[in-house]
């Protein structure tokens, strides 16, 4: 978002992935290779599907468009696993990426499919500020959980675990072609992961709506996006075979994907990080436990106004009222609300906050001191 002149806004909007959503759409795959006009496709999935049967069933559905598939991943995918997948694309002559994931193949596909034509390691890249190269193979996101909206960002989170780091890449190379969300493939998802995507849905809509580099198209995608998942998280958590539910926290996580890519998340995704990275939380949890915290702290700055404005719309007195609701929403799906397992001494907490200070963490409306790290980590400590 650029300002200019008062309260005047120039902004811009770009989305240039093709989607096609609803059930049972996944088999459309060798249709979209022949629009593509791309051949000899390579399936990237977690190691879970091709032991449930559902990678052999997408390659299958393929009639012969995916020749080759990947599925040596670990949940936060590691710079190596990206250079393995994308040596596996270079020798098999791939020639498009299918990604099935709830998040890691995903990330792990994006890079592959731009370094791939290099003969670079993706460590070049992770976290140096080095630009991506923009050439990539054409890539089909099919999402299996309702959580990380990956299948419509330019945003591949990698872990770098030789060197304790992990932090995304941004690349407009990263959009995919096009994505395929068939809530059909949500229906198997355990509690446990309803709830901790869902929680990061949340955390992107809201985060997007707050984000420094907010604009009117995204604001109306985190709006839209947030209103879903107070109606219908708890419900697809409670009920695993609510279809409806199911459906909508499918859009949810959609549709808020469209409301964070270009703003870009903040706070909560800034101290996520850390808490997955040493303390091992799974990402949707690790955001959803800062977020109504931040969202106490950012009622109090310049955007007040404003993101009151929006909780009232999603039916909230104000911020407060609506950070309330976020903690007893976690309480209900029993997801963390605080650290104290943990047993943090205060070296470990001086670490929470030194890591913490990511580049997301200056996205946020208020600026964020190692002060107010500290207390929060303490008070949950």
């Amino acid at each position: 978002m650029i300002r200019s002149g008062g309260n005047a806004m120039n902004w811009d909007y770009i989305q240039p992935v093709k989607i096609r959503f609803g059930a049972g759409r996944c088999v459309e795959i060798k249709d979209l290779a022949k629009t593509l006009g791309a051949k000899n496709g390579l399936l990237v999935a977690d190691p879970f599907f091709f032991t449930n049967g559902l990678a052999d069933k997408i390659i299958k559905d393929s009639d012969g468009a995916l020749a080759a598939s990947f599925g040596e991943l670990s949940p936060n995918p590691d710079v190596t696993e990206v250079d393995a997948c994308a040596e596996v694309i270079r020798k098999n002559d791939i020639g498009f990426v299918v990604a099935l994931s709830g998040g890691s193949s995903m990330d792990c596909a994006k890079a592959a499919a731009s370094i791939a034509l290099t003969e670079d390691s993706i460590r070049k890249y992770h976290g140096t500020g080095v630009a991506m190269p923009q050439e990539h193979l054409p890539l089909i996101a099919v999402p299996t959980t309702a959580g990380t909206g990956s299948e419509v960002t330019c945003v591949a989170v990698l872990t770098d675990h030789a060197n304790g780091k992990k932090s995304p890449i941004v690349s407009d190379g990263f959009f995919p072609d096009y994505a395929i969300i068939d809530p059909e493939l949500t229906y198997t998802m355990p509690p446990k992961v309803t709830a901790g995507t869902g929680i990061d849905v949340l955390s992107h809509a809201i985060e997007g709506f707050w984000s420094k580099g907010h604009q009117p198209v995204c604001d109306a995608c985190a709006l839209h996006a947030a209103e879903l998942v107070f109606k219908y998280l708890y419900r697809a958590y409670e009920n695993p075979t609510d279809k409806e539910a199911r459906e909508k926290m499918c859009e949810a996580s959609l549709i808020a994907g469209l409301a964070f890519t270009l703003p870009k998340t903040t706070a909560s995704h800034a101290c996520s990080f850390p808490l997955t990275n040493i303390h091992h939380i799974p990402h949707g949890e690790a955001c959803g436990l800062t977020l109504d915290y931040f969202a106490r702290i950012n009622a109090k700055g310049e955007e007040g106004a404003r993101i009151d404005e929006f909780a009232r719309k999603l039916g909230f007195a104000d911020t407060n009222d609506m950070a309330d609701a976020i903690h007893a929403l976690k309480e209900k799906l029993h997801l963390r609300n605080d650290l104290k397992d943990l047993h943090l001494s205060e070296e470990q907490i001086a670490e929470l906050v030194k890591i913490s200070r990511h580049p997301n963490l200056y996205n946020n409306p208020v600026d964020i001191t190692d002060e107010m790290l500290d207390e929060m980590y303490h008070s949950m400590a």
